[in-house]
């Protein structure tokens, strides 16, 4: 049975992290699943340094490693390294497996670019209904401001109609009478 085989996919999307907005593995997680060390990956990025633009990796500050390191109980090893870890989008994972040229490499990447492929779904999922859920609660906003006006009409129509200043038409003014006879 190839060790692959017993990679899942759902263990590949626990070792991706949203950093700077970005879906992206750490490569001490990649390297377990090329199958190499850490020093031996970032030796061969290092060598093929043109492959990897700030779209394919980028090197965490203080802040953010330590952030992974709190949160993520698989990276405790990180946690008294002096170097700072090299994070790698789907593209850069890519770029690693052909650079790396082993097989298991190759046949790594496959899982890790289903996995972020997955996560993408599922985002845009999550940004689609985002998106109805505002029409709808514009909706709703609209439907309240036109049954508030409803209602306020037909108030006005069941209030009593205010007094005219001065009523309309000819007009008898009845003369008042000062005395009586009797």
């Amino acid at each position: 049975m190839n060790s692959l085989q017993i990679i899942s996919i759902e263990k590949i999307e626990n070792k991706i992290f949203l950093i700077r907005e970005q879906k992206v593995m750490i490569d001490s997680d990649l390297a377990e699943l090329y199958g190499v060390s850490t020093k031996v990956l970032n030796q061969a990025v290092k060598r093929n340094i043109e492959r990897f633009p700030v779209d394919f990796m980028f090197v965490l500050n203080k802040d953010e490693k330590n952030e992974l390191v709190t949160n993520c109980d698989h990276l405790k090893k990180l946690k008294f390294s002096s170097a700072l870890p090299k994070v790698f989008t789907d593209y850069g994972a890519i770029m690693l497996a052909s650079i790396l040229n082993s097989q298991r490499a190759v046949e790594a990447s496959v899982y890790v670019v289903r996995a972020f492929v997955k996560l993408r779904e599922i985002l845009s999922t999550h940004k689609e209904l985002g998106q109805k859920l505002k029409e709808l609660e514009f909706k709703i906003e609209t439907h309240d401001e036109q049954i508030t006006s409803i209602i306020e009409a037909i108030n006005q129509l069941l209030a009593p109609p205010p007094e005219p200043k001065r009523k309309m038409g000819f007009q008898v003014k009845e003369k008042k009478v000062l005395y009586k006879k009797i």
